[in-house]
């Protein structure tokens, strides 16, 4: 390939001509003539390219126009030949311009056999695929040569990237019916995984046994929400079990010299709320258990700073990648996991937290509801489409506080009850100490001294029984049971734990 000259910078090919610019788009009419053929010779012949070839993949209009047609018709039960469809096109002024009314006679004439119609619809489709590419390129090059305010390259960037996903979606063609005894090959591989893995799990250990045990882990292509009220720890444990997931993860390579992870998982952070910073504080501060306010203030003595330090050197290398982007749409968050996915894999992807997310278009007509709905579509399809456990925080409302017994509840889900329908796991976080440390009793008017001495004195032991204590309440589960999962909470380093054992309020309750 070599440069034209400087005058007009336009890059020559060999063999294609003096000047790109003339070249045409890519397409074989005499392809889409065969095809069409085969269809009005044989309508079984349409079986083999129903499922991804479209009218508007023709580069021909008329051959479109015939597709679609005879498509409709067979969908129909109909049967299709050139007399059949000639009824529609005797009249077409395509055809009567060009002098050629028996044009269906002639694709009828030039069919192929039915072997090979699958083949040529694929070839047809991608010529389409190419000339789409030819289409985005052109559009990407002018848009970036004018300068626009509003829209920066950073954006365009991700416009682009959409296209050509958008694009790549199109162009999968061999999906459909899977027969049974391949998905059950790959349900036996899984629970061979499982077995092999120290903690036994199909899905990505968080770490906390009593969670995993209920869960079986955050299994691919689930969306597990994770809600609860300000102050209840929802961050705290996102980032617990994202940090154990990454500083677990270790893969091997198979046969074929592909990697494959053997355990843990590489972890996409989107931290919509807190800097990537803080985030990396509250991470550091638990793993050198040292309180993050103290990390943040710079009070740290000589033993804190050594372990701060030390943690540091060994964290560096876990694969955990934080995005702390405020006001991210959908699209482009799902456009940013794609990129890490292609870039550095993708195990487990956090989001904090769901209600910060922004929907694909805010118009006058929407209203918060469709688009948090929206939002959680999208993060399901995601989880599809990347085959990771996607984990989205949110927040509940404020019905929680009206109640005596202040335990969430599914229909305390904020703003929208698709939530509950998307979600293939909803838990809770919830801590009894939060509010009973608030909730200190006053002297009532005319109380004595022993009868308040005695309420007080039940206060402070309730309070001594939940300090340090949380539950995780798994209020929904599609593949599994549900229950509550107590734990150990240490506020100071921002760290969920197991309960040692002996500890009775830590008996699972399922």
């Amino acid at each position: 390939m070599e440069p034209a000259s400087n005058a007009n910078n336009v890059m020559r090919l060999p063999g294609i001509g003096d000047d790109v610019r003339l070249r045409e788009p890519p397409h074989n009419f005499q392809l889409e003539q065969a095809l069409l053929g085969a269809i009005l010779i044989n309508n079984l012949a349409y079986n083999r390219v129903s499922d991804f070839l479209r009218p508007e993949h023709f580069a021909d209009p008329l051959h479109g126009r015939i597709f679609d047609a005879a498509a409709r018709m067979i969908e129909r039960n109909q049967v299709v030949d050139y007399k059949t469809l000639r009824t529609f096109f005797e009249n077409d002024e395509t055809l009567v311009a060009a002098g050629r009314q028996n044009y269906l006679a002639e694709l009828a004439a030039a069919a192929i056999s039915i072997i090979d119609a699958g083949d040529y619809g694929r070839q047809i489709h991608d010529l389409y695929l190419r000339r789409q590419l030819i289409d985005v390129g052109e559009t990407m090059v002018n848009d970036a040569f004018v300068p626009d305010v509003d829209a920066p390259a950073t954006m365009q960037i991700e416009i682009a990237e959409k296209k050509l996903y958008d694009l790549a979606s199109a162009g999968q063609i061999e999906g459909g019916f899977r027969p049974f005894k391949a998905a059950l090959t790959e349900a036996v591989e899984q629970a061979e995984s499982a077995y092999k893995r120290v903690s036994g799990l199909t899905g990505v250990a968080t770490g906390l046994h009593a969670l995993d045990h209920l869960l079986g882990g955050l299994h691919n292509s689930d969306l597990i929400i994770v809600a609860g009220r300000p102050s209840m720890g929802k961050t705290a444990l996102a980032t617990n079990m994202a940090f154990h997931a990454a500083r677990s993860y270790r893969e091997e390579f198979d046969e074929n010299q592909q990697p494959k992870t053997v355990d843990g998982a590489v972890v996409g952070f989107f931290s919509l709320e807190m800097s990537a910073e803080q985030l990396a504080t509250r991470i550091l501060a638990e793993q050198a258990e040292v309180p993050s306010e103290k990390i943040r203030r710079g009070e740290l003595n000589a033993r804190d700073f050594d372990q701060v330090l030390a943690c540091s050197r060994e964290l560096e290398m876990i694969p955990l990648f934080i995005d702390d982007t405020p006001g991210l749409t959908v699209q482009a968050l799902r456009t940013r996991a794609r990129r890490l996915k292609r870039q550095h894999g993708l195990g487990l992807l956090v989001i904090d937290y769901l209600q910060l997310l922004q929907g694909a278009a805010r118009s006058r007509d929407s209203n918060r509801v469709q688009e948090i709905s929206e939002i959680t579509r999208g993060l399901k399809m995601l989880a599809k489409e990347l085959n990771v456990p996607v984990v989205a925080l949110s927040q509940l409302s404020r019905a929680v506080e009206q109640r005596e017994d202040k335990r969430p509840q599914l229909a305390d889900l904020r703003e929208s009850g698709s939530i509950e329908q998307d979600a293939d796991v909803v838990m809770f976080v919830y801590r009894e100490e939060y509010y009973l440390t608030r909730a200190e009793p006053a002297r009532r008017p005319e109380e004595s001294d022993e009868r308040f001495n005695e309420r007080h004195d039940a206060w402070r032991q309730r309070c001594e029984t939940v300090y340090g204590k949380a539950e995780t309440i798994v209020a929904k589960q599609r593949h599994g049971p549900t229950g509550t999962v107590k734990l150990r909470f240490e506020g100071a380093i921002t760290k969920f734990d197991n309960l040692p054992a002996d500890d009775t309020y830590g008996q699972e309750q399922y």
